[in-house]
């Protein structure tokens, strides 16, 4: 049994989610479904969803609190000595694809993750969090990305003036595609493995950036949803968001811990579009409002 306080990051995180929840069902002018899970070897979630709406074509709020008896190889990777442990996790998760091709797809995640001590040892649970929040448009705004950046600078300020450049770098480094050589978007903030400044330190920075989400992200959908668009935007919104299928399948490290973990894979791929396009060596024109998210697409200080 751990001796972490993981019962109150647990009634957070609930708390997190259905706020946020609340306002996108606002938003959207319609409900989200709910459907509360059970995972066999311990624990369970609820995901509230959307799909085919009128402003989300997919939209995923998922949270969860999981056990499992042994470490799975994308946790213990970076840390050998904790291989073979009992471990507990609780977070929430969103990835929200409108359908309007100006407002731009988003993800937020915040979690707490805990090694937990072999009974009978003289060891100690080995907690850290994590989390984050990054903006990828399809047709960029300079204001929206400042705006998105701001909120989540002013969030992180009162914990520490290091942690908002810090983290921004992370999200730039962490959200690259390598193989096409540009970022997924512009950015936003990314942690991970935060235990150092204790656990209540560490817990506040996290509900810092899980409460940053809706101030930084709801002003832009307001702003853009009822911008025109035709049926070359959503070409080329489809386009995009194939870029965002490679970067999950290929490098995001929750959906690899989820898949070893023997994670629940609807919620797991319910980040993935529900429609996406490749093409080959396609390029866009010159000039064009299309290529100019190129310009976006490598890391830049935005405020």
């Amino acid at each position: 049994m751990t001796t972490l306080p993981l019962s109150n990051v647990r009634d957070y995180l609930l708390d997190l989610q259905a706020r946020i929840v609340a306002e996108l069902e606002a938003i959207e002018e319609g409900p989200f479904r709910s459907d509360a899970w059970q995972r066999v070897e311990g624990g369970g979630g609820l995901s509230r969803l959307l799909e085919g709406g009128r402003v989300f074509e997919r939209a995923g709020v998922l949270f969860s609190h999981v056990q499992g008896k042994t470490l799975p190889p994308s946790a213990s990777a970076h840390r050998p000595e904790l291989a073979g442990r009992a471990w507990e996790a609780t977070g929430v998760s969103l990835v929200l694809h409108p359908r309007n091709p100006y407002v731009p797809i988003t993800h937020m995640n915040v979690r707490c993750f805990a090694a937990l001590a072999q009974p009978g040892s003289h060891e100690q649970d080995v907690f850290w969090f994590g989390g984050g929040g990054d903006l990828t448009p399809i047709y960029p705004y300079e204001e929206d990305a400042a705006h998105f950046h701001r909120a989540y600078r002013d969030a992180l300020a009162p914990h520490g003036e290091q942690y908002y450049p810090a983290y921004k770098k992370w999200c730039d480094e962490y959200f690259f595609l390598k193989h096409r050589n540009e970022t997924r978007g512009v950015g936003g903030v990314f942690f991970d493995d935060l235990n150092a400044p204790g656990f209540e330190a560490s817990f506040a920075l996290t509900r810092a950036v899980g409460d940053a989400f809706l101030p930084a992200y709801a002003p832009i959908v307001q702003k853009r949803l009822a911008l025109p668009y035709g049926e070359r935007e959503r070409d080329f919104q489809a386009y995009r968001r194939g870029r965002y299928v490679e970067f999950n399948l290929v490098f995001d490290r929750g959906t690899l811990f989820g898949l070893q973990s023997g994670g629940r894979t609807e919620s797991i791929l319910l980040s993935m579009p529900p429609m996406a396009a490749w093409r080959y060596d396609w390029r866009p024109e010159d000039g064009t409002p299309e290529a100019r998210l190129y310009d976006y697409l490598s890391p830049r200080e935005w405020l």
